[in-house]
């Protein structure tokens, strides 16, 4: 995922400095519920926005940058999210379960063969209850 990194360099174009339209009104409608995964996180427009609206959240990137420009917005805003450097075919690895999970330009990114892996990976993180978002390109 070193492409991805390199992107962060800059300001990469899927980087809009704000949450997704959809994502907020999602939240404003109370589709967005209890513990959040903001998967693909980015510099982390989701996750500081569903902090906000007081969740708990936690982001995951492949990208360490990425990671790295979200921890320090969470810090100017006093947002506590937990932002981890972790490939998201490894969700697994987190040890624990989510409300809602979400996902905005990730999904399209994956290989054919990845994308059992992370939807494996996905199930083990959400809880029964649990609700998955995907904003993506087809």
């Amino acid at each position: 995922m070193d492409f991805f990194d390199a992107a962060y360099q800059g300001t990469p174009p899927w980087d809009i400095g704000r949450p997704q339209k959809e994502f907020v009104e999602l939240a404003r409608r109370g589709e967005i519920r209890g513990s959040v995964l903001d998967i693909g996180c980015g510099t982390g427009e989701h996750a500081l926005f569903f902090a906000g609206e007081g969740h708990e959240v936690w982001g995951i990137d492949s990208a360490p940058l990425a990671i790295r420009k979200s921890r320090e917005k969470a810090a100017k805003k006093g947002l506590p999210v937990h932002f981890l450097v972790l490939d998201v075919r490894d969700l697994a690895k987190l040890g624990r379960t989510f409300d809602t999970a979400t996902d905005s330009g990730l999904f399209h990114t994956l290989s054919d063969e990845d994308r059992p892996v992370f939807v494996d990976n996905l199930a083990a993180i959400l809880s029964p209850a649990g609700t998955y978002f995907m904003l993506c390109f087809s």
